[in-house]
């Protein structure tokens, strides 16, 4: 497998290459209307990317908020590239980076058939299954 490498984003062009991944995979694969899966917090997020030969492949941010959580959201890998641990790496880039800047706890909304996957990477279901975008999620929680 080629070497992947996860980093923050640090420049606007990054930033539209993972917004490109995101498109590929809210969008285009999964149907979500595109003016709902870009908000005004894209701005402001802290945002990762993963690259594999220089291409982006996969994207996630986190939102610090007030009350001591960590918003980590928007965690898309290109079809192609999922099952190889990228997904995991933005995880973990994410998690240690709120965790540096203060956040206690790690919070997100899961599509509820990827739960498993954020179990494995210690978190824990807060609460029942709601539909965002109208897919069934979980909300899921981490201690820092």
């Amino acid at each position: 497998m080629n070497r992947i490498i996860v980093k923050l984003v640090e420049s606007q062009g990054e930033l539209q290459l993972a917004l490109q991944v995101r498109h590929r995979v809210f969008v285009d694969e999964q149907q979500i209307p595109v003016e709902i899966e870009r908000d005004e917090h894209d701005v402001t997020a802290l945002h990762a990317i993963a690259l594999v030969q220089g291409n982006v492949v996969g994207t996630g941010r986190v939102i610090r908020q007030n009350d001591g959580f960590a918003r980590i959201g928007r965690m898309a890998v290109d079809q192609a590239y999922r099952e190889r641990g990228i997904g995991g790496q933005i995880l973990a880039q994410l998690e240690e980076e709120s965790r540096d800047r203060g956040s206690e706890w790690a919070m997100l909304h899961a599509q509820q058939y990827i739960e498993k996957f954020y179990v494995k990477r210690g978190y824990s279901r807060h609460g029942d299954v709601f539909l965002e975008a109208d897919i069934p999620h979980v909300e899921m929680r981490k201690r820092l």
